[in-house]
């Protein structure tokens, strides 16, 4: 049982749900979609992750999208947005990063958060509280039919949310540590760490790269060896 309860207040949750939201935005501008295709994306992104959550994991009651109005406005207000404000939506790439740096880490705790209350075990809870950080992204990226880009080398990103989610268990359950405490230094130790990688460019590498084959001598061509002794 955790020692208290984490309550992410609603004006970063409606935030960090307009953020992700303009970033499936621009995939749908990029791709020329129409006014459903641009909902049908930002809404994807924006709330996946809590949709995979509340309805493949935890199925306790609608998802939490469906029951505060706050959530479809900030959709539609996300779709606006990048249509009205692509350009300047574009112009501050980088503190949009850092807005989404911070949302990572709120709902990679409540994510944890919910699932520990709803009875999965510590290890469950982590893994639905990395796929509430960056469900939306993975499904924005399966809906256009791109390789998803949690699965290829790039900057931290799942991560930092999976620290979060292990640093918050950690606390919360292994060391007793008040809840709110706990998610504080969870959700600022994960904003570090992807803010860190943004500003240094940190990138995870690849699990196995083939050396590219060495080219075999033309007939009658030296080799390496016999060029090395010529000089």
């Amino acid at each position: 049982m955790l020692t208290g309860q984490f309550t992410l207040p609603i004006g970063i949750d409606l935030t960090a749900t307009f953020i992700f939201g303009l970033t499936g935005g621009l995939a749908a501008l990029k791709r020329g979609y129409d006014l459903i295709g641009l909902f049908a994306m930002v809404f994807v992104t924006a709330v996946g992750g809590g949709l995979i959550r509340d309805g493949l994991f935890i199925q306790q009651g609608p998802p939490a999208v469906t029951t505060h109005p706050g959530y479809i406005q900030v959709v539609l207000l996300a779709c606006l947005g990048s249509i009205f404000f692509r350009g300047h939506v574009i112009r501050f790439n980088k503190l949009i990063a850092w807005l989404d740096a911070l949302g990572v880490g709120a709902y990679a705790v409540v994510g944890v958060q919910k699932s520990l209350n709803a009875g999965l075990t510590e290890g469950s809870a982590i893994l639905v509280g990395v796929i509430n950080a960056v469900g939306g992204g993975l499904l924005r990226d399966v809906l256009v039919r791109d390789e998803p880009l949690l699965f290829k080398p790039g900057q931290f990103y799942v991560l930092a949310a999976f620290l979060g989610c292990l640093l918050f268990a950690a606390l919360a359950v292994q060391l007793k540590m008040e809840a709110t405490k706990a998610a504080g230094i969870s959700i600022a130790t994960t904003f570090i760490i992807r803010v860190l990688s943004i500003r240094f460019n940190w990138k995870s590498s690849s699990v196995w790269q083939e050396r590219p084959a060495i080219p075999s001598p033309k007939p009658n061509e030296p080799t390496a060896t016999e060029k090395k002794h010529d000089q």
